[in-house]
């Protein structure tokens, strides 16, 4: 994912969610409509987020320290976490919270009626903008994958966030427009309160997948299975006969180290390995430009290490062992 569409993305949520967030409120005052009050928490919660998104991404820039020789891309990962829980707690729990409340005292919309209707259209209206502007954006890097594989597989949190929230910000107008509908129709209460513990409970889920997956970015995860093969055919060439092992590691969502044990001629010179090394990695960038933390060790392949397999020692021409 670019920066640059990533943070279009984030700009168009905040934007809409702002103006929603206003909105709804006035609609709440006029109205005492739980579920409005529910929609406009969730979207000051939005919008929190996506200035938690912003502030994450700026971070993220920062130069490596000696404390943090490797940089700070994971900042995007944490903030894409601290998301998850603020969305689970503010936007989920209250609005069940709210729900359990108006169930207790249900009580009709009698006055300004026609509020909440157009303040909801409206706001489908923006949140459909903005999901349409999250969904362009992640098409141009989303490739021929599903959307679950997009949101499961993404190195970057943003767009698969952006995308989440926007989705469960649409279906939640929906169910605050068909809780207020039913209210209105019928004078019943407990319709808002429905409506209410709909929305609670759909943002509860999302922010339980979204914790779910940037729990698994944090804990740190390998390069995509294209990634990994073009790694390998990369450092494959003059020098290097072939890849015994190798991990890598996303240090931040554009930014991959490498770590790989090659084989090298049983005869070449010092000299010769160091050469072959720097054209491998030099083709390795050139193959997957993330790819910018590269360290290769070079041993003397064999058959015997290559079934021990990672991390076991086996015994190797002219007692050379792997590790």
């Amino acid at each position: 994912m670019s920066a640059g569409g990533g943070t279009r993305a984030i700009i168009a949520a905040l934007a809409a969610n702002l103006g929603i967030a206003v909105t709804k409120f006035l609609a709440f005052v006029l109205t005492g409509s739980s579920s409005m009050l529910a929609e406009a928490i969730h979207s000051v919660a939005d919008s929190g987020n996506q200035v938690l998104l912003l502030l994450g991404g700026r971070r993220s820039t920062r130069k490596a320290t000696p404390d943090h020789p490797f940089g700070y891309g994971r900042e995007r990962y944490i903030y894409a976490f601290i998301v998850s829980i603020i969305l689970f707690s503010v936007g989920g729990l209250f609005a069940l919270y709210e729900a359990w409340h108006k169930f207790q005292d249900p009580h009709g919309i009698t006055e300004w009626q026609w509020v909440p209707i157009t303040v909801l259209v409206i706001a489908i209206g923006l949140e459909s903008y903005s999901l349409r502007t999250a969904v362009r954006e992640s098409n141009t890097v989303r490739g021929k994958a599903s959307w679950v594989s997009f949101v499961r597989r993404a190195k970057a949190p943003e767009l698969p966030v952006v995308l989440l929230e926007d989705t469960g910000a649409l279906l939640g107008l929906v169910f605050a427009l068909f809780g207020v509908s039913m209210t209105l129709a019928t004078g019943d209460g407990e319709w808002d309160a429905l409506g209410t513990a709909m929305i609670g409970l759909l943002l509860v889920a999302i922010a339980v997948i979204l914790a779910i997956e940037t729990k698994s970015l944090l804990l740190g995860e390998g390069a995509s299975p294209e990634n990994v093969r073009s790694i390998e055919r990369a450092l494959v060439g003059n020098g290097i006969d072939r890849v015994i092992h190798m991990k890598t590691l996303h240090l931040g969502p554009e930014e991959l180290l490498v770590a790989a044990k090659i084989g090298v001629t049983a005869n070449a010179s010092a000299e010769e390995v160091a050469r072959a090394i720097n054209a491998a990695e030099a083709r390795v960038r050139d193959a997957v430009p993330i790819a910018r933390v590269i360290y290769l060790e070079p041993d003397i392949f064999s058959n015997r290490a290559a079934a021990a397999g990672d991390g076991a020692a086996a015994e190797t021409a002219e007692g050379v062992t792997t590790r």
